[in-house]
């Protein structure tokens, strides 16, 4: 019998063994996003008997009060430098030489959303955009210098950092799940006017009313708004939209109107799409972007007559890219996608929103409706806009970005025509220091303080973790050549 119990207890040690393997292998490879964000911990709690149905008489107290010790107004200083050169002084003591700094003031407002009890901040792109410095204001007044851990120009979505610890993280709800009419909030900080809540209901859902085509400049703009007729204005942006059990369901982003003010009509980014994009910037730096590889179009009652299509369900595939995800899972021209996984999509918005939650690799299965009315399930492997499955590491992004922009090196033909030897051309400009500096996409950086910019990694090794003054040397696309000095 004491046999029996021994082996019965080496069992039982055996089998804690692999088990604690595995619980530390699970924590050793969780996502810095799936620790910080954590605003739903003690939410689920409180309403684990909430039934989902509408009480006979709405209150939205509790809501409202929980809500707006989440939401923080974020003010922001705008500094646009430009540097005047001293050819006379640059002819006797080299480039640079003389030459003076003239710098024109700024600022802005807007709202943000904690997701995080560890200072991790949700806003919009446009609020903090060109700034150079940024300032968050919680609700009971205390103040914080904000860093810019990342954003997303094609969603208008950014990610800011404080250096604060035990605050109050919304808990994050599911804009899948909103319906028509439902009610909803928005808390946010309109006309400097702080923890301001007005309520409305949801009008529509998946609006595109191409408010980002001009801001994304090379990106790819994702437009699928939450529309209410909850009253928005002017620095309610990056502010909160709950349903009435205080969960995040969108970030408030615009408005519609003549006036600049509120006319009835506001916008906000889904959270289940701001989840994807906070989470892959909080643990990459970057979005993680997927692509279908297709042209799509909204089908219309013309295109409908125009292809002969059954219906105006779906999605027209108006033209397949080459190689691309949808190409080789044998996806046609003139195909119609009518669901993305097991959700119908009937618009443009609606698709990508539903791309727009996935990453490089993932699989997907969409349902097409091919020129001979057959429906049929095509499995799609997402790729990034370089044509791979894999993702980005943080290494990687260190090497290829800094100061809010990403850089790329010149071609043989770029220097020839150019009759330079050397520099990096500036891919894309994101919010950050050199986008404030009045830099632009396409320009070519050739030196720093000096010295002869060869590579990418070179560049961004001399602009990442420095805290000194710094002078680059910049070519225009045009070839003029142009000095602008800052700090660090």
């Amino acid at each position: 019998m004491r046999n029996k119990f021994k082996l019965l207890g080496l069992g039982i040690i055996g089998g804690m063994i692999p088990l604690s393997v595995y619980v530390m292998t699970q924590a050793s490879t969780t996502n810095l996003s799936d620790r910080v964000i954590d605003g739903n911990s003690q939410h689920h709690a409180r309403f684990a008997s909430y039934e989902n149905t509408v009480p006979a008489q709405l209150n939205f107290i509790e809501a409202s009060e929980n809500t707006v010790n989440s939401v923080v107004h974020v003010t922001t200083k705008v500094v646009q430098t430009s540097f005047q050169r001293d050819l006379f002084s640059e002819f006797f003591y080299g480039p640079g030489a003389g030459g003076r700094e003239f710098k024109q003031y700024g600022s802005g407002s807007g709202s943000g959303v904690i997701v995080s009890s560890e200072g991790y901040i949700v806003t919009n792109n446009h609020v903090i955009e060109n700034a150079s410095e940024i300032e968050v204001i919680l609700n009971d007044n205390s103040k914080y210098t904000a860093k810019i851990v990342g954003t997303d120009p094609s969603t208008d979505i950014a990610v800011l950092k404080i250096d604060a610890k035990d605050l109050k993280a919304i808990p994050l709800g599911n804009s899948d799940e909103l319906r028509l009419g439902e009610w909803v909030i928005a808390v946010g900080n309109p006309f400097n006017l702080t923890s301001t809540v007005t309520a409305g209901i949801v009008s529509a859902k998946a609006r595109n009313i191409n408010l980002l085509s001009d801001r994304t400049n090379n990106a790819v703009p994702i437009e699928s708004f939450i529309q209410t007729d909850a009253a928005v204005n002017p620095g309610n942006s990056g502010g909160a939209l709950v349903n009435t059990r205080g969960e995040l369901v969108g970030i408030n982003t615009a408005i519609a109107s003549q006036t600049g003010s509120y006319a009835g009509y506001s916008f906000a980014v889904p959270v289940n799409l701001v989840q994807k994009v906070m989470r892959d910037i909080i643990d990459y730096g970057i979005v993680q972007r997927g692509y279908l590889g297709v042209q799509i179009a909204d089908i219309t009652q013309e295109i409908k007559e125009k292809y002969k299509l059954p219906n105006l369900k779906g999605v027209l595939v108006s033209k397949v890219i080459e190689d691309g995800s949808a190409d080789q899972a044998g996806v046609k021209d003139g195909d119609v996608i009518l669901k993305i996984g097991n959700k119908e999509v009937n618009n443009v918005a609606s698709l990508q929103e539903e791309i727009g939650k996935r990453r490089p690799g993932d699989k997907v299965a969409v349902t097409i409706r091919d020129k001979n009315d057959d429906e049929k399930i095509k499995e799609l492997v997402l790729r990034n806009k370089d044509n791979q499955t894999t993702l980005v590491s943080k290494e990687e992004v260190k090497k290829n970005v800094a100061l809010g922009a990403t850089f790329a090196e010149l071609t043989n033909k770029e220097k020839k025509e150019l009759n330079i030897s050397y520099g990096v051309k500036i891919k894309t400009l994101n919010a950050g220091k050199l986008k404030s500096l009045g830099l632009t996409e396409g320009m070519i950086i050739t030196k720093v303080n000096n010295e002869q910019i060869e590579t990418v990694e070179q560049l961004t090794s001399k602009l990442n973790g420095v805290n000194k003054g710094i002078l680059l040397e910049v070519l225009t696309e045009s070839g003029k050549r142009d000095f602008v000095g800052f700090g660090l």
